[in-house]
């Protein structure tokens, strides 16, 4: 009988560097590279194939009425607008009661409730040492132009499941089966804390092992040809700019107005002394809202409506559908005022209450609204630095653009999205409370934690880092 001594003996544990520090060097030659590598067939102008890619399908998206939605029923005790299957999401109320320094402020709204966490993912393969994403023709029912650049793989659970029947989830097997490709980057980030309620999607980017097949739709992209479309309106989707938002990219310049001890301690204490209540209620029971044959929407005429479509897609999944998608009223105009300390750049930061964020408080942009919404109010009444962003000078502006938001939930939801530079007079080094300076490298390394960065920032942190590579 063998003793003990003679057993096999484990594997001592192994253990790694923490972090590969080449991953950041390797995504900064993919954003220098504004061709595609030789063994990638060259790109065709991406506006262009997008709008080819539209005519190449059956696309059509109409309104109606909501009585006309099928399989989507007002719930009789609730008013809740739900799908029979009780999957993909429903339209319910929600009762907000916010309390800060600044005093008391309570409201009731309309609420997307999708407690599913999605996938946004981005493949990616180098090619003659450099970096591509696999980016997708995708078309969305409440896209403007209907067909915008989207990430590999846009599915909400109910779709990669095949909750609805239909066919499966291009690529996904990339992002659900280990062994597949190597993890760049995976982090929970939250959705429109103003139309969601506690909606979150994994944002992932995978680097493929092995061969990866070019599927029709689908595009390989260098970074830099990515952020050269970020410049352009309605060309990268929302999907895809959050998942490039969480690309560590180097920080290049390593200081700060504040350490990320005293950023995070301020955030913290930001976030302590707001105290939000967020409860779900009736959607029939939502003051100052009212149910019509086309509409739910405000007795103001503000703010947005919940609408229905009927959808046709040749391409997708499911061919054909019909859907609630929230409106808004007007477009909205998203900014960073900038300014540079010491030949530093920074933005200001504004630490946003939302309704529907899991944690009450994420770290906004400097203005994020619907100016629309304040036209009946006196300009004392108006956000802070709205205005100045309005006016803005032309030579202030050193990015703009319009994207529209989430395609398969919201309808025409456009906005403008703009880095203004500004000065003392406008935005002081002190700024009012509420608003910090924080420099691009900082809000990179708080989007690897979910929860910290909301998703119109992420938006606009994509955009810098298109603006610092095309430096």
């Amino acid at each position: 009988m063998p003793s003990h001594a003679d057993a096999p003996q484990a594997a001592p544990p192994t253990v790694r560097p923490r972090a590969d520090a080449t991953t950041a060097e390797r995504f900064a030659r993919s954003a220098a590279a504004l061709e595609p590598a030789a063994p990638v067939a060259a790109a065709p102008d991406v506006p262009a194939w997008l709008g080819r890619r539209r005519r190449a399908h059956d696309f059509r998206v109409e309104r109606i009425p909501l009585a006309d939605l099928e399989d989507w029923t007002f719930a009789p005790t609730t008013g809740n607008l739900g799908h029979h299957s009780g999957k993909f999401f429903t339209v319910e109320g929600l009762d907000v009661t916010a309390v800060d320094d600044g005093g008391h402020h309570h409201w009731q709204q309309p609420i997307i409730r999708q407690p599913e966490v999605g996938i946004l993912g981005i493949l990616v393969k180098e090619f003659d040492g450099v970096l591509h994403f696999l980016m997708q023709a995708k078309m969305e029912p409440g896209n403007p132009n209907l067909v915008q650049l989207s990430p590999t793989v846009q599915a909400t659970r109910s779709n990669y499941t095949r909750a609805h029947r239909g066919a499966a989830v291009k690529y996904i097997e990339y992002f659900t089966r280990p062994g597949r490709g190597r993890v760049l980057a995976d982090v929970l980030q939250s959705e429109h804390g103003s139309w969601f309620f506690r909606k979150s999607n994994r944002n992932m980017i995978v680097e493929a092992a092995g061969d990866v097949p070019l599927l029709e739709d689908f595009r390989w992209l260098t970074l830099g040809q990515l952020a050269a479309l970020l410049h352009q309106d309605n060309v990268v989707n929302m999907d895809a700019r959050t998942v490039l938002s969480c690309i560590p990219l180097p920080d290049t310049d390593g200081r700060a107005h504040l350490s990320d001890t005293d950023l995070l301690s301020w955030f913290t204490e930001e976030r302590a002394r707001h105290t939000v209540s967020a409860t779900r209620i009736p959607l029939a029971n939502v003051s100052g809202w009212k149910r019509g044959p086309y509409a739910v929407e405000h007795e103001d005429g503000r703010y947005f409506k919940a609408v229905g479509v009927s959808v046709r897609a040749g391409n997708r999944e499911v061919t054909g559908w019909t859907q609630p998608l929230f409106e808004p009223v007007e477009p909205g105009v998203v900014a960073f005022l900038t300014r540079t300390f010491d030949g530093v750049p920074h933005v200001l930061a504004h630490a946003r209450v939302e309704g529907g964020f899991l944690d009450a408080v994420e770290l906004g942009p400097t203005v994020q609204y619907t100016p629309a919404n304040y036209t009946h109010l006196p300009a004392r009444r108006w956000p802070p630095f709205l205005q100045h962003v309005l006016t803005a000078p032309p030579e202030a502006v050193r990015y703009e653009a319009v994207h529209s938001e989430e395609g398969g939930r919201f309808l025409n939801a456009e906005s403008r999205y703009l880095l203004v530079e500004a000065d003392e007079s406008v935005a002081p080094l002190t700024p009012p409370p509420g608003y910090q300076w924080v420099t691009p490298g900082q809000l990179t390394s708080l989007v690897r934690h979910g929860h910290y960065v909301n998703v119109q920032a992420r938006t606009l942190l994509a955009c810098l880092g298109a603006m610092r590579t095309a430096r």
